[in-house]
């Protein structure tokens, strides 16, 4: 019994995201990380004459209070009473998970292109992705969802689930690290020297997850009925096809499970820029190809938080 305390969080984090999903009419924790972002970028630039200075003093500002915030309101709430600390570690985790938001604004886009409405599509895709969609054809707008949904099945579901097993608070510094290199981590005019630690900060933080969520999306192929040989095989050979060491990572299996090619050039900002492929065009890319994508993230989700139990499991074990 006292073991089902520890894990508890975390499965009713993950069910709740299931069932409910990101409340978007309520405030969250990592909008307001965000804000913070913004906020403390402004002052850090103003105060340090170098950028890249800047970026350093504002990741750690911002990965500080990260963690320490929700650490209080943990601490103060299992002080208060043991069901009291695990509601409140449940509901800060479900925060931390974007598995039904992924799936629900990717289906937008597929709603969109089974109507037909390409302008549509690509509203709801420029939601999803950083590239310019607004010249996006219907084999580029499923392409760029795809893509995201591969990527963060990690970035989004898997990593959070990870951290969050070392303690919520954790899984906020990886939150708030994830939030200023999406934030920040351009490569751009702006952003070169001021995002180039939070962006090194990300790759390091990202690096474990990626890799043991590509290990997980592998078997899940396999478990779905999708090319398993091939996402193994496309994982093998197109893993670091990506300026980050981390993306390619479930992109390459994702694209070998499902048969398709991913990744290549894209606008951003207005500008061209040259990136490799991932995966063979051994078939054209569909729209089918969203959902099927989909349901590869939620297999791999589950195995993650399975794998999380287990390890919770292990550490309380040191400890009780």
């Amino acid at each position: 019994m006292k073991y089902l305390y520890f894990i508890m969080p975390l499965i009713t984090a993950f069910l709740l995201d299931f069932i409910i999903g990101d409340p978007y009419k309520l405030p969250h924790p990592v909008r307001l990380i965000g804000k913070c972002i913004g906020a403390v970028e402004k002052i850090t630039r103003r105060v340090f004459s170098s950028e890249k200075t800047a970026g350093a003093v504002m990741a750690m500002i911002i990965t500080t209070l990260s963690f320490i915030v929700p650490f209080c309101l943990l601490f103060l709430a299992y002080k208060i009473n043991l069901f009291v600390g695990i509601a409140v570690e449940s509901v800060l985790g479900y925060y931390l998970l974007a598995a039904r938001c992924l799936e629900k604004e990717s289906i937008k886009v597929y709603g969109a292109l089974q109507k037909r409405d390409i302008k549509e599509a690509r509203k709801a895709v420029s939601m999803i992705v950083g590239r310019d969609t607004q010249n996006l054809d219907e084999k580029g707008i499923i392409k760029a969802a795809v893509e995201t949904v591969a990527e963060n099945s990690s970035d989004g579901v898997t990593a959070p689930l990870f951290y969050m097993t070392f303690g919520v608070p954790l899984g906020y510094l990886y939150k708030a690290v994830n939030t200023m290199d999406s934030m920040v981590g351009y490569k751009n005019e702006r952003y070169i020297n001021f995002g180039k630690i939070p962006a090194k900060i990300d790759d390091i933080f990202n690096f474990i997850p990626s890799r043991f969520t590509a290990l997980l999306m592998i078997v899940s192929s396999f478990i779905l009925g999708l090319d398993g040989k091939n996402a193994y095989k496309i994982w093998r050979r197109d893993r670091f096809n990506h300026a980050s060491p981390n993306s390619a990572q479930t992109e390459s299996v994702c694209a070998g499970a499902l048969n398709i090619r991913l990744a290549g050039d894209a606008y951003y900002f207005g500008k061209l820029y040259k990136k490799k492929t991932i995966g063979d065009n051994n078939r054209p890319i569909e729209n089918d190809d969203i959902k099927k994508s989909n349901r590869l993230m939620y297999c791999t989700s589950v195995l993650m938080l399975a794998v999380t139990v287990i390890l919770r499991i292990i550490i309380a074990g040191c400890f009780l």
